[in-house]
């Protein structure tokens, strides 16, 4: 099960650019800790919100890639936990963003969906 979770959060990530295909591995409620945000926030129109705001805020390039590192996860039952670094790569001399992940997924109609993430930028 643990290799299902690995995929579902790396599927997650190659679908980045794609909103639809991006938000079909989320839970519609889900609840999500982001650096840039104040609190928690919840449901996906509280993240098509904060994408919105980080689009106005985006300057340079977007990454080149985007990509997962470092996965553990771990299931019992219908639930997962997965620990991992977001690391986001830029073709220009900017420095790699890297972030510290947790992500909480439950498995519903055989599928795994985040219902928690939890994501803080590395200075």
């Amino acid at each position: 099960m643990s290799d299902e979770l690995r995929t579902t959060i790396t599927d997650l990530y190659r679908s980045l650019g794609d909103r639809q295909a991006f938000d079909a591995h989320l839970h519609p409620y889900l609840t999500f800790w982001e650096s840039d945000a104040d609190g928690l926030l919840s449901g996906l129109p509280a993240l098509d919100d904060l994408r919105d705001r980080r689009a106005t805020r985006a300057t340079g390039s977007a990454p080149t890639s985007v990509a997962p590192e470092h996965l553990r996860a771990d299931a019992w039952g219908d639930t997962g936990l997965v620990r991992y670094v977001l690391r986001a790569r830029f073709a220009d001399t900017r420095p790699d963003e890297c972030f510290r992940v947790t992500d909480v997924l439950r498995r519903e109609d055989g599928s795994w969906r985040i219902v928690h993430h939890h994501a803080e930028a590395v200075r």
